[in-house]
């Protein structure tokens, strides 16, 4: 049994750590429970391609060859889409920097195919900006920040999650599967924060540690190389490293693609490759990459694993990143990349990655407004009394940035069916509208307070989510263009969103009809 005085300590270490850290990782896990589905989006808000379509692979060296003659740029370095689609729609791609950018600038990105006389067409393709807007605002929650500070709001989160398992052990048994309903609602909201507490509580130190070890990745490689290795550590992996690249030779070709993808399927059948990146270094060597995924297999980026392919052969140079081939140290670094973005386990893995980040935000956004009404109640004996100032703000926050957030994110998203025709703005208009519906919320939350102010930006939340599935209907009459594959996914949620913030509203209304005076949903 946990001594009294022991709960009460770090019952007051989660309260206020859970607020420092709360308004930041609802965003975070918001943004983050949308990424689970990043190709989806990607497809769904990328138009269709003016090319012819694509040639085979077993004719792709003649068109390699037809664009580099066109373009000599191209043999330095280039993509062979294995897998083509609506976000992929060319068997050929390569990038083009602008002109006076560094490469981490933003790039184009251009695709050639043979039209049906033979001859080369090319088209600019740059890939849809929105899916990596919000992978941008799960990493940094919209803040110009390095991850340094994700680092530390990483720390307080696991911090808080540690305290809130040690405030609930006296009663955990009996209070597991409680979820009292009723005209109590502030034990009614206790009672689901509790529950998806500690039913989400694997997700969520998983989501913790790997936070942390991403934010502190270069600082702890750099202990490691100070203190434990005299700083030999990069000498030590270039040592230990499995060769993966071979000299360029300009009298004989590259390998063929197809000649990749049968290699692969004859040594790694459970490999299925997506894509070939062929490339020449500064320094003369060659390089060929074969990406793709392994089913039940974790993978080191989002999406993908990759193979070190000889650039001359098509023999396999490297397993280091491959999934299910990767041993010891590389295996155990791609675990915490596979668990943090819930790519091993196929599409059921992710829909329950999904929930969990929906579930997650929810979490941060409950703690604070229990912490407001547990306040009312301490301050009063028996009294009305009237609500601190540190509460209402709390509240206006806790509304504002939270529906906020929700907004901006529907809203930028329904914009990419339009986007599109201002190519060069593309990336920035994203970014405005976020802010925008972000800020303006925020501002109204506070003007209106918490309760009136969740009930109205409720209502906007829900007409920003059904605009995705307008932007669906409207787009192709503008444009002409669908993508029926993804369009039902992506509509289907932003509706079953937009209705559940409607019944949110409705709810809130009705609460605030109903509440005491001194609560933070009284609404008058």
């Amino acid at each position: 049994m946990v001594r009294s005085d022991i709960v009460k300590m770090y019952k007051g270490v989660h309260t206020w750590v859970g607020i420092v850290s709360g308004l930041f990782l609802f965003i975070a896990f918001y943004a983050g429970a949308i990424t689970m589905f990043e190709e989806p989006l990607q497809r769904w808000a990328t138009p269709p391609s003016e090319l012819p379509a694509p040639v085979s692979l077993e004719d792709t060296p003649e068109l390699i060859a037809t664009a580099i003659a066109a373009h000599p740029d191209i043999a330095k370095g280039y993509t062979v889409n294995v897998e083509t689609g609506p976000e992929r729609p060319a068997r050929l791609e390569w990038v083009v920097w602008p002109e006076g950018r560094s490469r981490g600038a933003p790039q184009h990105v251009y695709a050639a195919a043979m039209a049906d006389h033979g001859s080369l067409q090319t088209f600019r393709q740059d890939p849809a900006p929105v899916a990596q807007f919000i992978d941008t605002l799960h990493q940094h929650v919209g803040l110009p920040f390095s991850l340094y500070f994700m680092g530390v709001v990483a720390l307080l989160y696991a911090i808080a999650l540690v305290s809130g398992l040690i405030i609930l052990l006296p009663s955990l048994v009996k209070d597991l599967f409680a979820l009292r309903l009723g005209k109590n609602l502030k034990r009614m909201w206790l009672d689901v924060h509790n529950v998806l507490g500690i039913f989400s509580l694997p997700f969520h130190l998983i989501m913790a540690l790997t936070a942390l070890i991403f934010a502190f990745h270069d600082p702890i490689y750099g202990s490691q190389d100070k203190l434990a290795y005299n700083g030999q550590i990069e000498a030590m992996f270039e040592a230990n490293e499995t060769p993966h690249d071979a000299p360029l030779r300009e009298d004989v070709p590259f390998v063929s693609p197809a000649d990749v993808v049968n290699t692969l399927e004859r040594s790694d059948p459970g490999f299925t490759v997506r894509w070939l990146t062929y490339s020449t270094t500064p320094d003369g060597q060659a390089q060929l990459q074969a990406f793709g995924k392994r089913d039940g297999y974790g993978l080191r980026g989002p999406t993908f694993g990759f193979a070190m392919m000889h650039p001359y052969t098509g023999d396999v140079m490297a397993y280091d990143y491959m999934p299910g081939r990767q041993q010891g140290y590389l295996a155990t670094v791609t675990s915490f990349f596979a668990l943090h973005f819930g790519n091993f386990g196929g599409n059921p893995i992710r829909w329950a990655y999904f929930a969990l980040g929906l579930g997650g935000a929810f979490l941060f956004y409950s703690g604070n407004i229990l912490w407001i009404e547990s306040r009312r109640k301490k301050q009063r004996g028996g009294a009305t009394v009237q609500q601190r100032r540190d509460t209402r703000i709390l509240g206006a926050l806790t509304v504002g940035v939270s529906l906020g957030c929700v907004s901006g994110i529907s809203l930028t998203i329904a914009a990419a069916k339009v986007l599109p025709a201002f190519e060069a703005q593309a990336q920035s208009a994203h970014m405005l509208i976020y802010y925008a519906a972000f800020l303006v919320a925020v501002v109204l939350a506070f003007l209106l307070g918490a309760a009136r102010g969740a009930v109205v930006l409720s209502g906007i939340a829900a007409l920003a989510c059904f605009m995705i599935p307008i932007a669906s209907v409207v787009t192709p009459l503008w444009y002409g263009w669908n993508h029926g594959d993804v369009t039902w996914l992506v509509d289907l949620v932003a509706v079953m969103g937009g209705l559940a913030l409607i019944a949110m509203m409705h709810r809130t209304r009705q609460r605030g009809k109903n509440a005491p005076e001194d609560s933070i949903w009284y609404a008058g």
